[in-house]
């Protein structure tokens, strides 16, 4: 049982929860809202409501059930395969595996239909996760089909022998042809769903690019990383003022003027080369830019000729 303040006057019913709940997701106190699980006097409520200060609030506590990858029949399009890796092109807005929030439709289901044997080194809900990609990057992802796979791959990420090649459209004209970002990223503790490298301290990282071409209001832009912390290129690109198109978190718009809707960020793990589990060889993927990509491309290629 809780009793608002009169300082809660005027706050949402979920956000009120997660002041009072914060090891809590906000996403799982809302499900509690939505399953009856908070009265708020001795009544049903949403999440959304606005509270007047005094009001009680009854909280049954329902944990959720244990997350686990389960097989689901989704498209998935494979690059390349062996008896040791799959290459896969990761569409844009999948999720690479079950999480807060996100219990179908990821990576790792597709994958579990498609193959059934996977590694189970990263466990039952990472099976053959090597590395990621965030939700709305698009691009080349390995996957271990075996535990020996995957300790071979692990190694080589590691040991920075892994070359992650990114093509990403940035915001403003960036002058130099080509650079290198080396600042420390480290979770924002002021919004914990962002990284920041304007800390002092933080995980080294370690990111080059070279522009590939300039627009008006653009450049595009080969990014390479020898380090693969969360959010890295995007945290890097915006710390010197040139945010991936797309990218809300760091500081772009939704939308750019006189362009179409996005509905993503414009970046795309386009190449990736390691060395073979199974042979020892050098094996390079490419995944070609997705069509969302090429067509918003293809407007700004046109929308330039026109101003010309």
């Amino acid at each position: 049982m809780r009793t608002t303040a009169p300082a809660d006057a005027g706050k949402r019913l979920d956000h009120f929860l997660k002041e009072q709940f914060p090891e809590h997701s906000r996403s799982l106190l809302q499900e509690w809202v939505k399953t009856g699980h908070v009265r708020v006097e001795g009544g049903p409520a949403k999440s959304s409501l606005l509270l007047r200060g005094g009001e009680r609030i009854e909280i049954e506590a329902a944990p959720r059930p244990p997350l686990r990858a389960v097989a689901e029949d989704l498209p998935l399009t494979v690059l390349y395969e062996d008896d040791a890796v799959v290459a896969i092109d990761k569409p844009a807005g999948m999720v690479v595996h079950a999480g807060a929030g996100v219990r179908a439709g990821t990576l790792v289901n597709a994958l579990l239909h498609r193959f059934q044997h996977l590694s189970q080194t990263a466990g039952e809900l990472r099976p053959g996760i090597v590395h990621r990609l965030d939700r709305y990057t698009s691009g080349v992802l390995l996957v271990a089909r075996t535990d020996a796979a995957h300790h071979h791959l692990a190694a080589q990420f590691a040991g920075r022998r892994v070359e992650k090649t990114y093509l990403a459209l940035v915001r403003g004209v960036v002058p130099r042809d080509s650079g290198r970002i080396t600042t420390p990223i480290a979770r924002d503790p002021a919004r914990r769903v962002r990284m920041t490298s304007r800390l002092a301290t933080g995980r080294a990282a370690y990111s080059e690019f070279r522009v590939l071409s300039r627009f008006a209001r653009f450049t595009f832009l080969e990014v390479k990383i020898g380090t693969g912390r969360t959010h890295q290129i995007r945290v890097h690109l915006s710390s010197i003022g040139h945010p991936v198109v797309g990218d809300t978190l760091y500081g772009a718009p939704s939308k750019e003027p006189d362009m179409p809707l996005l509905g993503r960020y414009f970046l795309h793990a386009w190449r990736i080369r390691f060395e073979s589990p199974s042979t020892l060889k050098p094996v390079a993927i490419e995944a070609p830019l997705p069509p969302e990509l090429e067509a918003w491309m293809g407007r700004l290629l046109y929308n330039q000729i026109g101003d010309s």
